[in-house]
């Protein structure tokens, strides 16, 4: 017993010991690309230039022990070089006007609106995940734990879901990456913290000017207005729901764990008198999610981060999955719907089509990644019915909500509002 006791202290010691070697070996928050042939990005006259051959990220860089300890994820499309468009702000689509500061615990955005008032967003490719790091990895000097994490994210994997989604007859906001200089448009204000970055310029998923091709459309609004609506509007307002199952199964496909109320949008379309909420997703940076590595491993383990999905051949843990926004707006949609949205994504899906889809992404990025995540996308649609089956089982099994949605706490709502969608 004592000598199995030894082992394990042993293993231990080893484990500690790799673990620090593997953290220590890049000691940065976040970076904000790297120009090929250049020293310096700040020596460049970006004015002179329509595009930049940029890399999105030396920050992930591993040695073999780093790629043993923390996986090998998506290092290499990160630190490889593409070829980007240079935009200035002030000739983007006429000239836009900056309107607030936005993004989440991650991603730095600004919200621009066009002449037209069609609304965008900038969305940074570089993530800063400093607000993610608790204190007691911050004491024991294991930042890089959750900073590194952000290399399970592919950095252009947004573009090639808005492909796929073409495919898939699901609303995207048609991401494209872009680079920013510093410039006057951005001022004191934005320049240090936006200039000569990487970003994602899309279509906001809110919006008094319609965007999409969607004709008699009233607005785009977010989650919670649409709630209001509802309760305003009551039968009069209701939501596509075969659209945003056949959206939801599409989440399963690319692998995209990170779905919260806050991430939707929805096209407000009049028909018949009423208006009806066709979803559109947003905030694409979780699919194609890769946990590889012993310590990514572990933590995607159901009973350590449920919510935290591999993309991987199967879906081992549909529960984590399985959203509150789920549960409130699916909650009354028959089994035969998932089941027929299903069938038809095996459809429309095809094999070709998912190979065509990669011709978004620059070849030094498809010649890394394509094999891979198109072979697990096609393993994915191919067993999606049983997927929406048990996707559809958990929904009913955890039943509605008795808390608020999230982003609708602060709104006064019914209680059979507050419960699900339909439920009024």
């Amino acid at each position: 017993m004592k000598k199995v006791l030894l082992v394990v202290a042993l293993l231990f010691v080893v484990f500690i010991a790799f673990l620090y070697w593997s953290v220590k070996s890049t000691p940065e928050i976040t970076t904000y690309g790297k120009v090929i042939h250049n020293d310096t990005i700040e020596s460049i006259d970006f004015k002179s230039h329509d595009s930049i051959v940029i890399a999105a990220s030396t920050l992930y860089t591993g040695d073999p022990v780093k790629r043993v300890m923390q996986g090998e994820q998506y290092r290499k499309a990160w630190e490889t070089p593409i070829k980007v468009p240079v935009v200035y702000l002030d000739t983007l689509f006429g000239g836009v006007n900056i309107t607030k500061e936005g993004g989440g615990k991650q991603t730095h955005s600004l919200k621009l609106e066009c002449k037209n008032n069609i609304q965008y967003t900038l969305r940074s490719i570089n993530k800063d995940p400093e607000a993610l790091i608790p204190d007691l990895l911050k004491a024991l000097s294991l930042e890089n734990i959750v900073v590194d994490g952000i290399s399970a994210q592919h950095p252009y994997g947004a573009i090639l879901v808005a492909e796929l989604a073409k495919y898939a007859n699901v609303l995207s906001t048609h991401p494209k990456v872009v680079f920013i200089p510093k410039q006057e448009t951005l001022g004191d204000t934005y320049n240090e913290k936006y200039g000569n970055r990487l970003f994602l310029l899309e279509y906001e998923t809110e919006s008094d000017t319609n965007w999409t091709a969607l004709k008699d459309v009233q607005s785009i609004v977010e989650t919670d207005d649409l709630q209001e609506l509802k309760q305003e509007l009551k039968d009069s307002v209701f939501i596509d729901e075969r659209q945003l199952v056949r959206a939801r199964l599409f989440d399963l496909i690319i692998g995209d764990w990170d779905r919260h109320a806050k991430q939707w949008g929805w096209v407000l379309q009049k028909e018949n008198g009423k208006l009806k909420g066709i979803p559109i997703p947003g905030d694409r940076d979780n699919a194609f999610f890769k946990a590889e590595g012993l310590i990514p491993s572990l933590l995607s383990n159901e009973n350590i981060v449920p919510r935290l999905r591999p993309f991987q051949e199967q879906i081992k843990y549909m529960p984590g999955l399985v959203y509150p926004f789920d549960r409130y707006f699916l909650l009354q949609t028959p089994e035969s719907v998932f089941i027929e949205e299903a069938k038809a994504l095996q459809n429309v899906l095809t094999d070709n089509q998912i190979e065509a889809a990669f011709s978004v992404w620059p070849k030094a990025i498809s010649d890394l990644d394509q094999s891979e995540i198109k072979d697990i996308v096609i393993k994915r649609r191919n067993a999606i019915v049983d997927y929406a089956i048990a996707f559809k089982k958990e929904i009913d099994n955890k039943g509605g909500l008795t808390a608020p949605l999230k982003g609708s706490e602060d709104i006064q709502l019914s209680e059979a509002l507050q419960r699900c969608f339909s439920c009024e």
